[in-house]
Formats: C-alpha cells, sequence, structure tokens
C-alpha cells in the first residue's frame, strides 16, 4: 500500500484526499439529513393524527351516538368524512369494550379490533407502531369521555408505515440529487485546489522539496560565509550558523523576524545601495571587533523584487594575516638593508686596517655603535614583550621604507605579557594610521609606560596635517577617512575604541606639538601565565 501511495504524484494523492473528505462530508451530512426529514414526517404525522382523533372523541354528535341503538349508522359516515378530508389511513371508533362503530371496510363494523385498547380506554393517549388488519400503521389512541367525565369508548387514527415510507422516499430524491450535486461540485473543486497548489510548489514532488530542503539546510549550515534573507520590509527571513556567529547571536533564530537594523547598523547602507542600483553592493562593517565584508543583492522573481540576500565575510583573519605577512616582510627588509649596513661598516674597517689607518678605523667603530637599529628595542629599553618589540621593528622597517623616522621616546617601559594580544592590535592600528598621516619626510613618535603596574598608557604622536577639532569626533566611526580613493578605509581605529571600550580605558585625540595628531590611549592591564615565568 505504501509503494502505491509513494508511485502517485503530489496532485493525485491531494485529489483523492479531498475527495474522500468530501464524500465523508457530504454522507455524514446526507445521512444526518435524511433521519431528521425521516423524524419531522413522522412527528407531522402524529401531530395531525392527535388533531383528528381528539376532535373525533370531543364530536357532540359521536358521543350522542354511543346512546343510540345503532351507533354505526351515525359515527361511520361521519368517520369517512373525516378520514378522507384529512388524508389519514383510518379512523376507528370503538365503545367500552373495544367494538368498532366505524372502519374503512364496512365488514369489519360489529367486531373487536384487532390491537389492544387497554391503555385508550384507561384514559390514556397511546401512541406507537402497531399492526392491524390493514398492515403496519402509526397510530394514536384517545379515549372518549361522556358527560360525567367516564370513559365510553376510544378513538384510533392511523396512518400506513408504508405511506409514510412512500413520502419519505419521495422528499429524499430531490435531496440526494443535491447530494450528488454538491459531491461533484467538491471533486471539481478539489481538482482545481490540487492544481493551484502543485502550481504554487512550482510543480514539485514532495520527494523533490524533501530533497530542496535537506540540501538547502545542508549548504547554510555548513559554507563558511554568513547569509541573511531578508524580505520586503527589511526583517530577516533566514540565518545560517555562520551569520549567527559573525553578528554575535547564540543562535539563528536569534536573528529570524528582526530588522536588519536591530542586528548590525552598517548593513541598512549595503542595503541601500543594492536596492537602489538594482545591482549587488559591498561594504566593509564592523561586528564587535570583527571586520566584515558584506555583499547585499536584491532578489526578483518574475521581474518584482521579493527581499535581499545579504552574505558576510570575515577580514579580521585575512586581515590579521596580512597585517604578520607585512610585518615580518618588512623586518627581513630591515635585517637585509642592516646586513648591507654592516657589510660596507666591515669593508670600511678593513680597508683602513690596510692602509694602517688603525685611529680613522677604531672612530668609525665607535660611530657604529653597538649594531644598529634592532636592540632598540631590546629588555635594556624598557619594551621587554617580545611581540610587541617585533612589531615596534617590522614597523620602523617600514617606517624607513616610506621615508619616515619612527621614534620609541627613552621613557618607554612595558613589562612582558602585561596588555595581552589587544595591546599589539592597539599599537599596530595606532601607527598605522600615524605612518599614513605623516607622509614621506614626517616623523612619528610612541611611548609605552605603565603606571606603577597598573594602567598602560600608550601615546602616538606625528606631524601631519592634524584633524580639526569639528572632525574629531569622526574618527573612530567606521568608514570615516581624510584619503582620498574607492578603497574603503576607517576601520582600524574603529577597532581601536571598540577594543578600548571593552576593556574599560579611555582614548584621548589632540594636537601634537609638532603640529600633527597626538593619540593617548589608556588601556588596563592583564594578568597572563606568561608573567610569572
Amino acid at each position: 500500500m505504501g509503494a502505491v501511495v509513494k508511485a502517485m504524484t503530489l496532485r493525485t494523492q491531494l485529489v483523492l484526499l479531498q475527495v474522500v473528505i468530501v464524500l465523508a462530508i457530504v454522507l455524514t451530512v446526507g445521512l444526518a439529513a435524511m433521519l431528521m426529514q425521516e423524524r419531522q414526517i413522522r412527528e407531522a404525522s402524529q401531530e395531525r393524527m392527535i388533531a383528528v382523533a381528539q376532535s373525533v372523541a370531543q364530536l357532540p354528535t359521536v358521543v350522542d351516538a354511543f346512546d343510540d341503538e345503532d351507533p354505526a349508522a351515525v359515527i361511520q359516515p361521519i368517520a369517512e368524512l373525516i378520514r378522507d378530508s384529512s388524508n389519514v389511513a383510518y379512523v376507528v371508533v370503538t365503545d367500552g369494550e373495544g367494538i368498532r362503530f366505524s372502519h374503512p371496510n364496512p365488514d369489519r363494523i360489529g367486531e373487536p379490533v384487532s390491537t389492544d385498547p387497554s391503555v385508550a380506554l384507561s384514559g390514556e393517549m397511546y401512541t406507537g407502531t402497531q399492526t392491524g388488519t390493514l398492515g403496519e400503521s402509526w397510530r394514536v389512541k384517545v379515549p372518549v369521555f361522556d358527560e360525567d367525565g367516564e370513559v365510553i369508548g376510544q378513538v384510533s387514527v392511523g396512518i400506513l408505515e408504508s405511506d409514510l415510507r412512500a413520502d419519505f422516499l419521495g422528499d429524499i430524491t430531490g435531496f440526494l440529487l443535491a447530494l450528488g450535486a454538491a459531491t461533484v461540485v467538491g471533486v471539481i473543486a478539489a481538482t482545481g485546489v490540487a492544481r493551484i497548489v502543485r502550481r504554487r510548489i512550482f510543480g514539485l514532488e514532495p520527494e523533490e522539496i524533501r530533497g530542496l530542503l535537506e540540501t538547502r539546510e545542508a549548504t547554510l549550515h555548513g559554507i563558511r560565509e554568513g547569509m541573511l534573507a531578508l524580505d520586503e520590509e527589511g526583517r530577516v527571513s533566514l540565518c545560517n550558523d555562520s551569520a549567527a556567529r559573525l553578528l554575535g547571536l547564540s543562535s539563528p533564530a536569534d536573528a529570524t523576524g528582526r530588522a536588519a537594523s536591530e542586528l548590525l547598523d552598517d548593513l541598512t547602507q549595503v542595503i541601500a545601495e543594492a536596492d537602489a542600483d538594482d545591482d549587488p553592493a559591498q561594504r566593509l562593517v564592523l561586528s564587535g571587533e570583527r571586520v566584515l565584508l558584506a555583499r547585499a543583492a536584491s532578489v526578483q522573481v518574475k521581474g518584482q523584487r521579493v527581499g535581499t540576500v545579504v552574505t558576510l565575510m570575515d577580514r579580521t583573519e585575512i586581515d590579521h594575516a596580512l597585517r604578520e605577512l607585512a610585518g615580518a616582510q618588512s623586518l627581513t627588509e630591515g635585517l637585509r638593508a642592516q646586513q648591507h649596513e654592516f657589510s660596507n661598516t666591515l669593508h670600511t674597517i678593513g680597508g683602513l686596517i690596510e692602509l694602517g689607518e688603525v685611529e680613522a678605523a677604531r672612530r668609525v667603530v665607535e660611530r657604529a655603535g653597538d649594531g644598529g637599529a634592532l636592540n632598540r628595542l631590546d629588555a635594556p629599553t624598557g619594551v621587554q614583550d617580545i611581540e610587541l618589540a617585533a612589531i615596534l621593528l617590522a614597523k620602523r622597517a617600514r617606517a624607513r621604507e616610506l621615508g619616515i623616522v619612527l621614534t620609541v621616546t627613552d621613557d618607554s617601559r612595558l613589562p612582558a605579557y602585561c596588555g595581552g594580544d589587544d595591546l599589539s592590535i592597539v599599537v599596530g592600528n595606532l601607527l598605522d594610521n600615524a605612518l599614513d598621516a605623516a607622509g614621506q619626510g614626517g616623523h612619528v613618535s610612541i611611548a609605552l609606560t605603565q603606571e606603577q603596574g597598573r594602567d598602560i598608557r600608550i601615546v602616538v604622536e606625528d606631524d601631519g596635517p592634524g584633524v580639526p577639532i569639528e572632525r574629531r569626533g569622526d574618527v573612530f566611526r567606521l568608514g570615516f577617512s581624510t584619503k582620498p580613493g574607492d578603497r574603503q578605509r576607517g576601520y582600524g581605529l574603529t577597532i581601536v575604541a571598540r577594543i578600548v571600550e571593552r576593556r574599560g580605558g579611555s582614548i584621548d585625540l589632540g594636537p601634537s606639538v609638532t603640529g600633527g595628531a597626538r593619540f593617548a590611549v589608556r588601556l588596563p592591564a592583564v594578568q597572563h601565565a606568561g608573567a610569572a615565568r
């Protein structure tokens, strides 16, 4: 049976199911209606028979005829006249012994009745079905009282059951035709509904829908990129696991039904750009301290826009890897440059010794100092964090390539492991911003100190154009940049501001003594397991 059901198309199954429902409803309603019709016919017949019987039993002529020598001569014509006019099967009047005074068959007059007359003769009315000389009938028996209130006889009025069935079948024929027409209309409507449902699901069968759903779920929750689907009103109708993770939500269900602006303010801009141009739009956005690349594209079905799809890609890890690679390359180039410098110094010293200029060679050695710039950031200078020292070396090498002087102040003092990974991110972004502002021939300085083993203070100054007072509140806003170009900028300082806010620190922007910008950051120190080493 299951194999037969699976072999049927969805349209066939829907039609058959609805036909069964229609038939069940029609049959149930029809049966109930027929029972009600039969009851109404019987009740109407009973009321008519009671009225006829009581009118005959109370008719003075009939009551007075009971004292005549031949009561039937008076009662029989009256009973037959009433029977014909009342459309009943019989009107039988009997005395107190059950002897008939009237009957549709005159030959039966004078004979006792064929059914028990005791109920009516006891003064009560009887209603029920009995079988008499005329056959099975639905009858009513009422007593006949004299002037003193004594029971002197009975009146029995009945309708043959065959006549009741004939009346019922006569009425039910039209009703059955109506039920048949309703069934045909229901089947036609069921076929139309199945066709509409089939069209709404694009003609797919249940197995195909299930396969598509399983594939969609596996795809949505398996891809690394985040995906959001928004309806025409800009509310999220679909969110995968990666999108929930990138947006800092505990589960995709937390995003469903919410407006895009509630999840991330910057999403509304990229969605608006995509909707305005009907072309995909992309923009860098910040979710917490994550740098995300958001791409938005409007979705159209049959030329009508039905929503927007937004994909989110995490740029944080990529940018971090690129910064580390750039730092390593800068450090390598700095070491190569120092190697050439040391080689030239050694060649100079060797040539002077061969020429016998020992004093001149000694002066060259004194000018060379103790080995160049690398040892300016080791433990004796006060910066003992290895990772931070490596970042400063890499930034110094990059500054040298750009023609900028990068100076670490002599009073810089930082123990190892005091700032955690956040310190490296803050310092790197501040120095990148300062180097871009200073430009070729400029000067950048950084001071790193710790206040009595508690807060870390970072001060970065440059001699660039600076930041006007009216724009200082915008530099920490995502996307703000004073540099020209189509490439989106301005998220480095935004990340710094969010890290400082998360750590409970502070950041101040003001003018530098050299005319540029001065960033002063206070960052609470952290306790790290490596501090005990």
